[in-house]
């Protein structure tokens, strides 16, 4: 009788013993002996999201967003004869025209602040656009202000206001304008907003359009010289 009971707690610590390896087995690593699988991660990366094509309903929505490039928010007039005229020289001659500022900072002759009349600065840009025949027609204003120099004078400043559109490289549209602004009080900034609403460029088929709204001084200036006539020849002496 006795054997038969120790019989049935040895079956039993089989089983239980068993069972905890099998608990044991089901719970491990998957670098595990009894790795059966259960539980396993899916350990291949989902495949990329496809870049979403540009439905047309977007691209007649989309309004290029106009930017200011470095350089081209300040435009600034100075009084005449703030430099002596020139020949015309090198670099290195230019150079040492140039005088120091008390701050030890090199003043260009031409450009010296004590001299201004006028500076203008470009605060804000914004557009407005619509799409017609293939054609994306765009509204560019500019919002500035005037403030007046250590040389003010009433009067009107013409400020050379460039608005450009661009694929790339590509130039779509390029316009220079002479805004005029008449500014009469030296005590405080007067304010100009510039509209330019005759950009007109093609449809584009991406939205990869660049616009663009600044102050351009290197603009071409309308000759002043007059045309030299032809020179007449003497008559020749007769006796």
């Amino acid at each position: 009788m006795a054997f038969y009971s120790f019989n049935n707690r040895f079956v039993a610590g089989l089983a239980l013993t068993g069972f905890m390896l099998a608990a044991a087995g089901c719970q491990s690593s998957d670098n595990g002996v009894l790795n059966l699988g259960f539980g396993k991660k899916d350990t291949q990366a989902p495949p990329p999201p496809q870049d979403p094509k540009v439905l047309a309903s977007q691209l007649r929505a989309y309004c290029p967003k106009v930017t200011l490039r470095d350089g081209t928010a300040f435009f600034s007039t100075y009084a005449k004869g703030s430099a002596k005229p020139r020949k015309k020289t090198d670099a290195a001659q230019d150079a040492a025209a140039a005088q120091p500022a008390p701050d030890g900072t090199i003043v260009d002759p031409d450009r010296d602040p004590a001299k201004v009349i006028y500076q203008a600065s470009i605060t804000d840009v914004t557009r407005d656009c619509s799409n017609a025949n293939g054609q994306l027609s765009m509204k560019i204003a500019v919002a500035g202000k005037v403030v007046p120099g250590p040389m003010f004078a009433p009067g009107t400043i013409t400020m050379p206001i460039r608005v450009a559109v661009m694929h790339g490289t590509e130039v779509l549209y390029s316009q220079i304008h002479p805004y005029q602004v008449q500014v009469t009080d030296p005590s405080a900034a007067t304010q100009f907003v510039f509209t330019d609403q005759n950009v007109v460029v093609p449809e584009p088929t991406a939205q990869d359009y660049q616009a663009f709204a600044g102050y351009d001084e290197g603009a071409p200036k309308a000759a002043t010289d007059k045309p030299k006539g032809k020179r007449k020849r003497a008559a020749p002496a007769t006796n």
